[in-house]
């Protein structure tokens, strides 16, 4: 059903108001031009690679790794997309309340896992500069609506794009723009999450 809702959402068309959009050919003319591949987490991501490729080799993306295939995701997420995808670091995870994590990783929780996990995802390929564009466009702020099917709010602070829940919580892109053959990811420093 998950798997089914993620490829849906990923062909829809996304030219409407409350949605993140970048055309196909943008993002593979922005692959195209990175000559050299970013590191995250001491791992070079090779803009050939599929999200779940390159984020298995970043070290302080272990614990979204994990999430992500106890949630059965691994498989959606190395689909065609495009997708951005805010990636939580480990240190993102360690913020939550003690124990969260292993709570959710257990399989009969995995319901709530996939639904956290998917509300970091919009069914979009976007990049910083096309996101800052559009909420300087729409106002200071720009709502997207996830794979989860909530919205999320991004938003400027001074220099630093802020992704904001449904709580009202924010998570700082510390390192954007990491392409991917099937979309963008974002490195966050905070776990959104939608409203359960």
């Amino acid at each position: 059903m998950l798997k089914t809702m993620i490829r849906a959402a990923a062909i829809t068309t996304l030219v409407a108001a409350g949605s993140l959009a970048v055309a196909p050919a943008a993002l593979a003319q922005d692959t195209a031009q990175s000559g050299d591949m970013p590191m995250v987490g001491g791992a070079a991501m090779d803009p050939q690679k599929t999200i779940v490729e390159n984020a298995s080799a970043a070290d302080n993306l272990t614990t979204l790794v994990a999430a992500v295939k106890a949630a059965g995701l691994a498989e959606p997420l190395s689909g065609d997309g495009p997708f951005t995808v805010f990636a939580p670091t480990n240190a993102a995870f360690e913020k939550l309340p003690a124990g969260t994590v292993d709570e959710l990783l257990k399989p009969e929780n995995k319901d709530k896992l996939a639904s956290i996990l998917t509300y970091h995802v919009v069914p979009a390929a976007a990049t910083s500069s096309a996101a800052m564009q559009m909420i300087k466009d729409e106002g200071g702020a720009h709502t997207a609506t996830t794979v989860e099917g909530s919205p999320i709010t991004l938003k400027m602070d001074g220099e630093n794009l802020v992704i904001i829940d449904e709580s009202g919580n924010g998570a700082v892109v510390t390192q954007a723009d990491v392409m991917q053959s099937n979309g963008v990811v974002h490195v966050i420093d905070t776990v959104l999450m939608p409203k359960m």
